[in-house]
Formats: structure tokens, sequence, C-alpha cells
């Protein structure tokens, strides 16, 4: 079973994720922001697995998502280029992504092949637990992967305690109703938010998501939670400069 993610969140605070879309900027740029994030002190990273109609996701990463796929990105090329992953990579990997490429892969083949590569946990935002517990929990948890599950403010106290009874690694909560990328800062509503679900004492660590790029957000969210994943204004970073951007990123966010 990976402990990877569990013994980062006994060891550390204030968790700094970082998430990329894989393929992008350039179709080979995956294992190299990989490597540079982890040499800056990246705690934990999520790799998008580009998906043609992402929910969740705003415009940045949606349009990295068009050219990761128009450049060929695959799931089956994503594999491939993680294979070697863990001989250069200690930190946590999460693969982000949505239920359909997972289902045309096969849930089996796609656990099997994370446990193979060394991936600690999957997150499926389109994946809804009821049908993960009947369907794909013993998949799952056979190869030893932990499903990270979405809390949002419209979240109920008794589904949140649900989706916490059924978690493994950390509980991802998503600080607004609206797509990533989105807003100008956290207002009194997101830090009571955050607040109520830090009272809550959850038996899963809480890594808040969504509207978080720069120091003083990543300060704000990680004030009730054990962490924060930074994504649209990292995918901005690299579309603008590149990944020689990376180490003047980081040290952005941390100071």
């Amino acid at each position: 079973m990976s402990t990877r993610i569990e013994q980062l969140f006994q060891n550390k605070k204030d968790i700094l994720s970082i998430y990329f879309t894989a393929g992008y900027p350039a179709h080979s740029d995956t294992l190299p922001i990989l490597t540079s994030l982890q040499a800056q002190g990246v705690d934990m990273v999520e790799i998008g697995l580009p998906f043609s109609d992402p929910l969740a996701d705003g415009p940045v990463i949606q349009q990295s998502s068009t050219q990761a796929l128009a450049l060929g990105m695959t799931t089956e090329v994503l594999f491939e280029q993680l294979k070697d992953v863990r001989s250069k990579i200690d930190i946590p990997l999460v693969i982000m992504g949505y239920f359909n490429p997972v289902l045309q892969f096969g849930v089996a083949e796609f656990c099997k092949k994370c446990a193979e590569t060394g991936i600690d946990a999957v997150i499926l935002p389109d994946l809804p637990l009821t049908v993960y517990e009947r369907e794909y929990k013993a998949i799952f948890e056979s190869y030893g992967i932990h499903l990270i599950f979405l809390i949002t403010p419209q979240t109920s106290d008794e589904r949140i305690r649900a989706l916490d009874q059924a978690s493994k690694g950390f509980i991802y909560l998503v600080s607004t109703a609206s797509v990533t990328g989105s807003g100008a800062g956290f207002g009194q509503a997101q830090a009571d938010y955050f607040k109520r679900i830090s009272d809550m004492k959850l038996q899963n660590p809480i890594v808040v998501g969504f509207g978080i790029k720069d120091r003083e957000t990543f300060a704000q969210a990680t004030a009730h939670a054990d962490g924060a994943i930074i994504g649209s204004a990292f995918i901005n970073a690299l579309s603008d400069q590149g990944l020689e951007v990376i180490p003047e990123f980081v040290q952005g966010i941390r100071g």
C-alpha cells in the first residue's frame, strides 16, 4: 500500500501541491516539469490527464488540455512517459482527470498502471461516490490507489462526513463554486468556509484548490487547511516563460 501521501501529511505542514497538464507546453515536458518541481521543494504534484470536455476546469487548463491532446497526449502516452518516474521522483504523485478516459482505458488496467508506475492517488471529479463504492472501490483498493474526493461550499456536512469515511490520502477542498483559475483572492465567505471544514475535525487532511495563485492566497488557504494546490497560475507562467520559470514561480509562493 502506498504511504507516500500519509507520510507527507504526518511530517509537514503547509503542503504545496502544483498541478500541470501532461504534455504541455511541449509533448515531452512531463518528466522535466516533475524533476524541476521536486528540485524546488514542491511537496506533491498533480499531473493533469488531458480530456476534451473538462467540466471543472477554467479556460487556462482547458486550453492547455486542448494543446496537449493536439500534440498527441493520451493515457497510454502518459504512462509510457512515467514508466521510470520513481527512479527520479520521490514526492507523492497524483493523476487528475475525468472518468471517461479511465473507463476507455479500463479501470482495472488504469489502476494497475498507476501502481506499476508509482502513482499514489487519482482525482476524478465526475466519478460519484455511490458509483465508486458500488463498482470500483475494490479495484482501486486492490492496487493500493487512493481516490481523492472533492468537497465544495455547497456540500452538506452529512455528505462531507460520508466522503471523509470513504477517503484515504486527503480531501480536496474546492474553494469556490466556480471553475478553476477564477477569482481574485479569498473573501470572508471563503475564510468562514475553510474554518467550518477545519472545525469538523475530519480524519483526512484537507488540501484547498481553485483560486490559489500567489503567496497571499496560499497563506489564506493553508491558514485552515493542511495544504493548497496551484494550477492555472502555474500553467499561465509556463505558457508565458517556459520551464525556466519554475524556480522563480515556486519561490514566489514559498517566500
